[in-house]
């Protein structure tokens, strides 16, 4: 039995806005154990016997940060492979996608294991029997979902209605059932019945399923998605001699009809099966779940960082640099970052997608990049910005360099603070040592590199009549960033 486990890697993660942000979505976000919500999931999947593979479909922009997550956590060195999108397609794109990568590369007979980027599970055995069971199915021509067995009527969740009278046997024993149908996220009341009777499970979004059955599917009920996206993979397979990193191309992705796999196929396709599971399941949607990770303490508080508390009751502080005082409040969450501060009523938590939206449509650099901002050769942190002028904090990883670029309306200057920096400086290259600095007139080519054995650090001030980050023009790039004209 061949298992591709296949990790969605998209979306913004709007509602743990302002952590999760466009270009560092909530996959990147770091719990208490220092493990991304990406990295738990990549191990959730590479653990699993007989995985010699893992796929990964993402944005072309979020490449980078993913190896640099998988390359932490890797230990047996297992083989991974993208899938990269030019922008969001949902899911029952990326799904058709994937399984024709699958198909291509492993044959129709090959299982996906569709895992998601930013869920949470803390019982891997669990896990792992619900994956066997699931496999089992699948091999018979089904699509498999994981359905989480409920413990309570949540309105957040989607659900799904299992047929008990049509139990799946291996062994024996009953290990899933045939859908009767998926429904919407209910009202508390709805919620409460679907609880009481023992036939719902909610939708954990994971499920799996032969590359030949999700194409069957895809031909049955969604015949323009699948259409569209062998069109698109053909494109772009044509445009790539590393099939193990696909990139796909952007005029033909975007013909693929944006829709969720739930509404192109699941809730069509009378092919469905339900694993009910109880595998420590949970999807950390907003900023009352995540507050249930840090524990509480008399009063119900749960504090991430630096907070003093007074005459306050069941509120949630996370803060890694300020300290945070709070006084006479009650069901409050607050959650600080260098350059955004979100303040919010427990009760309406599920309202902050609202402020992201706000801020993407006013295009504010707050729903897209932190203060600081990663890119393929390490990050920089923008420390004081006024008119005509930006002050930068650079940090370049060992044997990575910055594109060979030149600016229009910018001088900079450059002092190395930790590390040694190799310069190229209109046409000629010299070397920096902590202390010294030199001097990036405008329209000069220039390149910084790293090619010494520890992180290099400098300070970065530019001056000019405009000093925004799209007044930089590529002439060389290690990492794709140079389109062919």
């Amino acid at each position: 039995m061949n298992i591709i486990p296949t990790i969605l890697c998209g979306g913004a993660g709007s509602r743990l806005w302002p952590v999760s942000r466009e270009l560092h979505p909530k996959p990147f976000i770091r719990l208490a154990d220092n493990e991304s919500f990406l990295q738990k999931s990549f191990i959730r999947g590479a653990i699993l016997p007989n995985v010699t593979e893992v796929l990964t479909v993402t944005n072309r922009e979020l490449l980078f940060k993913t190896k640099d997550d998988y390359r932490e956590v890797n230990q047996a060195n297992t083989k991974t492979s993208f899938l990269l999108e030019p922008f969001g397609r949902n899911t029952a794109a990326a799904v058709a996608l994937a399984a024709l990568y699958v198909a291509k590369q492993h044959g129709e007979e090959a299982i996906l294991l569709i895992l998601t980027a930013d869920h949470l599970i803390s019982n891997q055995a669990a896990f792992q029997q619900a994956v066997t069971n699931a496999s089992v199915i699948a091999e018979s021509g089904k699509i498999v979902t994981f359905g989480i067995q409920p413990n309570a009527p949540e309105t957040g969740y989607g659900y799904i209605e299992a047929n008990q009278s049509k139990a799946i046997i291996s062994n024996q024993n009953a290990i899933g059932y045939e859908v009767a149908r998926f429904v919407e996220k209910p009202n508390l009341a709805t919620a409460q019945t679907y609880v009481d009777s023992g036939k719902f499970y909610w939708n954990s979004g994971m499920f799996c399923a032969k590359a030949s059955t999700l194409l069957s599917e895809f031909q049955r009920h969604a015949p323009d998605i699948l259409n569209t996206a062998k069109a698109c993979f053909e494109a772009s397979l044509n445009q790539t001699t590393d099939i193990t990193q696909v990139e796909f191309e952007a005029t033909s992705f975007a013909n693929v009809p944006s829709n969720s796999i739930d509404y192109a196929i699941m809730e069509k396709s009378s092919n469905v099966a339900v694993i009910p599971c109880d595998i420590g399941w949970s999807d950390i949607g907003a900023w009352d779940a995540m507050s249930t990770l840090t524990a509480a303490d008399e009063d119900g508080n749960r504090v991430s960082g630096k907070a003093i508390l007074n005459m306050t009751k069941d509120c949630y502080v996370q803060s890694d640099k300020r300290l945070i005082a709070m006084v006479g409040l009650e069901n409050i969450m607050v959650v600080d970052t260098p350059d955004a501060l979100l303040v919010a009523n427990r009760s309406h938590v599920q309202n902050v997608k609202d402020i992201y939206n706000q801020l993407k449509q006013q295009n504010h650099d707050a729903h897209k990049l932190h203060q600081t901002v990663y890119r393929p050769w390490g990050n920089y942190t923008v420390l004081e910005e006024g008119p005509n002028y930006k002050m930068k904090r650079i940090e370049v990883k060992t044997g990575a360099k910055l594109s060979l670029q030149m600016h229009k309306h910018r001088s900079e200057h450059w002092v190395v603070i930790s590390g040694e920096a190799t310069i190229t400086n209109n046409g000629i290259e010299y070397k920096l040592q902590e202390n010294q600095s030199t001097y990036i007139p405008k329209t000069h080519q220039h390149r910084l590199a790293n090619q010494g054995e520890k992180l290099l650090q400098i300070i970065e001030v530019q001056c000019g009549d405009y000093v925004g980050e799209d007044d930089i023009i590529r002439i060389d790039d290690s990492y794709g960033r140079v389109k062919p004209e």
